[in-house]
């Protein structure tokens, strides 16, 4: 697999910060992520535990951090549960993860114990993340200790994974197959599937999704689910985003969106790809419902979560 010269994704670390921030202090016992701190480098927790103790930093790029996190935080605590929520619903025993970032549901989610996990990537991405297992591995391993638990296929992570395995796909979608990849990671097409598409579909084009989503529904077998995070038009979202990007002041200022769907147009393309959308819910309905985050912000509207099945 070739990485086309590009870097780890800067949002994935962003995300990771977020449920850091967000464990224990969401404001809900539906949400948890104890792993997300260990795949954090050191400079990266600053932010974090800034955040989780309301520590509001002084200087402009130290603030712009914080507020990127603090923001960060809301967003994923309403979209990872209700995320985990579906997953448990639909558990299939294969699990793909679209774009899987510093994702850590086989690391968290005891519910996955008879579930195969493939995580896809860019190869620079998933090259990152599984060097920051390897640390996270160093710094919590006793002396004399070995490198922890496989994730499948004789790949340590050096932390425990309470999947039943993991498998590591990485994948250049403007170079590589995402069938061919997956087949040689062992995954069955035969049989019923779940995708996670989470947090990747604003960063493509409209081409590039019905791109994924045919390759994917042509190894979507009947029982199959999709869980996918997108985000709508919103004039105000749209607005500060580009003030940010202007400025400089955003951390993922190099990874702009490139689409947004309205629910009705989403549903029309999972619907010509033979899923049935059951679900679709906005992420501040979903925080008023899962009693999230105190400050929950009108922005969260645009931001949608929706759950579609292959019969």
């Amino acid at each position: 697999m070739t990485d086309s010269g590009r870097t780890a994704s800067r949002t994935a670390v962003l995300v990771c910060q977020g449920r850091a921030a967000a464990h224990g202090r969401a404001g809900t016992d539906r949400f948890s992520d104890p792993v997300a701190a260990e795949l954090l480098r050191d400079a990266e927790r600053t932010a974090v535990d800034e955040v989780r103790t309301a520590a509001v930093p002084k200087g402009r790029q130290e603030r712009t951090r914080y507020e990127s996190v603090r923001a960060c935080a809301e967003v994923v605590v309403p979209r990872t549960i209700a995320i985990d929520e579906a997953l448990r619903t639909h558990a299939t025993g294969q699990l793909v993860i679209l774009g899987a970032g510093l994702d850590t549901r086989a690391w968290r989610l005891p519910e996955l114990a008879q579930t195969d996990v493939w995580e896809v990537d860019h190869p620079a991405s998933q090259q990152d993340k599984r060097a920051r297992l390897a640390e996270a591995a160093s710094r919590l391993r006793s002396p004399g200790e070995g490198d922890g638990p496989s994730a499948g296929q004789g790949e340590p992570t050096g932390l425990p994974v309470l999947a039943r395995s993991v498998r590591f796909t990485p994948v250049d979608f403007a170079v590589d197959d995402l069938g061919t990849a997956l087949d040689a990671h062992g995954h069955d097409a035969s049989a019923p599937t779940t995708w996670l598409w989470e947090g990747v579909v604003p960063y493509l084009t409209r081409e590039q999704v019905r791109a994924t989503l045919a390759a994917l529904a042509a190894r979507t077998a009947p029982g199959s689910a999709l869980v996918v995070n997108y985000q709508a038009p919103s004039a105000r979202v749209a607005a500060g985003r580009l003030l940010t990007r202007l400025l400089g002041s955003s951390i993922t200022s190099g990874e702009p969106w490139r689409s947004l769907w309205q629910p009705g147009q989403m549903g029309a393309l999972l619907s010509e790809h033979g899923l049935r959308v059951v679900s679709d819910d906005d992420l501040l309905s979903l925080a008023y419902a899962f009693a999230g985050p105190a400050h929950r912000r009108a922005s969260l509207r645009s931001g949608r979560v929706a759950v579609a099945e292959r019969a």
